[in-house]
């Protein structure tokens, strides 16, 4: 059973679209969605620096597109089941029917533009710490004010919270812990600090349709999947604030009984814990067009096309 997933913020790199852009009436599509939402994704995509891409209002939108592009580059393909990590839960809710692709990225670039306007409020942040225990990791970040933000399984955790809590972190890391490393991202997304921008999202999706999922939609609140279009959107305007359990995902993923990962755009961090959280599963990162040959064929042994 295949399963397709979507990365979320951080896995953004400068130029990462130039090539998926070559494909054809690929360019003509981001060109259409760019006028739609009022950003220049090809500029971005294939032009802009680190630090331009870093910030959350672009690097949102970006991700979605980049990965719904990818995505359609396979072809006509039906996985058992979709999720999304962070903002790739919009991309899944592409994938799976819930929103078109330009309603998605609409309501995305609000979502991008409120978060960055919440973490201007505060100089906060995001870091992931590798290896440890998880309830003693929990445990030391909630001592030091810290959210666990992101519960990725495999090992990893990711803390979010002020500058000065996370540099705090830097020097008493929970024990076990090998390393922790900060995240190419603009706020400490999927925390209390992102609670003015639920506010925002839920008003931008009020007038959003959204469709029941024609796929197994996965949800990173909990792991639990969801029928119903309206609750899929209720979720993704709630997953601002909430931490992201991308290890219950997982456990969801093996319950279905996955045999194959497929990861959109800028595809790797997801394949990366998988391939530490589900051995035995195969996986695969779209990383660039050059990958699709070698997806197809995975798509063919364990996906219905």
């Amino acid at each position: 059973m295949l399963v397709l997933v979507a990365p979320g913020q951080g896995a953004q790199t400068p130029g990462f679209l130039t090539p998926w852009l070559e494909l054809p009436g690929a360019a003509d599509r981001v060109a259409a969605w760019s006028d739609a939402i009022g950003l220049d994704l090809a500029h971005y995509g294939t032009a802009a620096d680190a630090d331009e891409i870093r910030d959350t209002a672009v690097a949102q939108p970006l991700l979605v597109a980049a990965g719904i592009l990818s995505a359609a580059a396979l072809g006509d393909v039906s996985p058992g089941a979709v999720a999304g990590h962070s903002v790739g839960e919009f991309t899944a809710a592409v994938l799976a029917g819930v929103l078109d692709d330009t309603a998605a990225l609409a309501l995305v670039r609000k979502r991008g533009l409120a978060m960055a306007d919440a973490a201007a409020v505060t100089g906060t942040g995001m870091s992931a710490l590798l290896g440890g225990d998880p309830e003693v990791s929990v445990a030391h970040l909630e001592k030091l004010g810290l959210t666990p933000a992101n519960i990725n399984g495999a090992g990893q955790i990711v803390a979010a919270g002020t500058l000065e809590q996370l540099a705090a972190l830097n020097e008493d890391k929970p024990e076990g812990v090998r390393k922790v490393v900060p995240l190419k991202v603009a706020g400490a997304f999927h925390t209390h600090h992102m609670a003015p921008a639920v506010e925002t999202l839920a008003k931008a999706a009020a007038d959003v349709t959204a469709a029941d999922p024609t796929v197994v939609y996965v949800s990173n609140k909990d792991g639990g999947t969801v029928a119903a279009g309206a609750e899929v959107l209720d979720r993704l305007v709630g997953q601002v604030a909430n931490p992201v359990r991308w290890d219950l995902c997982m456990e969801t993923f093996k319950e279905l009984g996955a045999t194959a990962i497929v990861e959109v755009s800028p595809g790797g961090t997801l394949v990366g814990l998988a391939k530490r959280a589900l051995p035995g599963v195969r996986t695969l990162a779209l990383k660039t067009p050059d990958d699709l040959d070698a997806a197809r064929e995975l798509i063919a042994e364990h996906g219905v096309a």
